[in-house]
């Protein structure tokens, strides 16, 4: 799971589950776990606690008594991807704990090193893909690049590729890793990925800021897909002169992560944005599907096209919305 979900922040490894109203009944629960299995002296432990509704509704004396009880020292650092998480869940005196297998979150696949301002995270552009039954023998257009990252996970998609081919997990430091079950494990990823030829992919991405498409090759490269993936400065009004073998390809899909705006200021330019490219798709891309993620579908209603919306989440605690449509 750590190696093949695209979508995952983390995997957790339920530790255990009981029930406990005061401190006593949680320290004695805390003392069965089998903590041998996760924790070696040499973690640093980084404890995450919440409670809702509970009689223990202290989350810094839980955690205090979680690292009492099984011995482990506080932590005098900051946070650290390389940290072992233990987490502590409290739902009406009901507790969950669980083990972190993954160390650093899951979207960080470890080839994007350089990102725009306010960017897209790999595992929310993979979401974005997957919701919209993207094949990889379709043309794919992301007009709004920023660091590239759809269309590097596109091309991730197309290839076969593993996301968590090129990184390591908290796993691997667990006493209990079996270095002979994860060689398996690696072998198929090898053997899944596949070389499709750049004839048989057309995946464009576009920005107007130089900076954007100068991160993006960048982040190309070190993912292994520069020659998947036709990176270019280009405006809105540019994306059929742009695109190319995108358009020869016949009909496909425009997936991208357009520009918010928080500020009052910036909504008249949010809605001339839209307006502007849902003129340019409707007139240079008919027949082609749109899958825009957005933070106001008010600002998206001036597109002029009719949305659909898959899913709501949020993208750098911005809510936004999955929408999709047909130019």
């Amino acid at each position: 799971m750590n190696v093949w979900s695209r979508t995952a922040t983390r995997i957790l490894v339920r530790a255990g589950r009981f029930h406990a109203t005061d401190f006593a009944r949680l320290e004695r629960e805390i003392a069965r776990l089998p903590w041998d299995a996760w924790l070696s002296e040499r973690d640093h432990v980084r404890v995450r606690v919440a409670s809702t509704g509970s009689r223990l509704y202290h989350t810094g004396a839980i955690e205090e008594r979680l690292r009492r009880v099984v011995g482990i020292p506080a932590l005098s650092r900051p946070d650290a991807d390389d940290d072992q998480l233990v987490v502590v869940r409290v739902d009406r005196d009901e507790f969950t704990i669980s083990v972190d297998a993954s160390g650093a979150p899951l979207y960080k696949r470890g080839w994007r090193q350089r990102t725009t301002k306010a960017p897209l995270r790999e595992s929310l552009a993979s979401a974005m893909l997957l919701a919209t039954d993207w094949m990889s023998d379709e043309p794919l257009i992301d007009p709004f690049c920023g660091s590239g990252t759809i269309a590097i996970e596109a091309a991730l998609l197309a290839h076969g590729r593993a996301p968590g081919s090129a990184r390591g997990f908290a796993f691997q430091r667990w006493p209990t890793y079996e270095p002979g079950t994860w060689a398996s494990v690696r072998a198929d990823v090898v053997a899944a990925t596949k070389v499709p030829t750049s004839a048989h992919l057309a995946i464009s991405a576009h920005d107007r800021d130089d900076g954007a498409v100068e991160i993006a090759i960048e982040n190309a490269e070190r993912a292994g897909v520069r020659e998947s993936v036709d990176i270019r400065r280009a405006t809105i009004s540019e994306i059929t002169a742009m695109a190319g073998r995108e358009l020869e390809s016949g009909p496909g899909w425009v997936i991208s992560n357009p520009p918010y705006g928080r500020r009052l200021s910036e909504g008249r330019d949010l809605r001339d944005l839209y307006a502007r490219f849902g003129r340019v798709v409707r007139s240079e891309l008919a027949g082609w599907r749109i899958g825009l993620l957005v933070a106001d579908p008010r600002a998206a209603g001036h597109a002029g096209l009719a949305w659909t919306e898959r899913f709501r989440t949020d993208n750098g605690g911005i809510p936004v919305r999955f929408v999709t449509t047909t130019a």
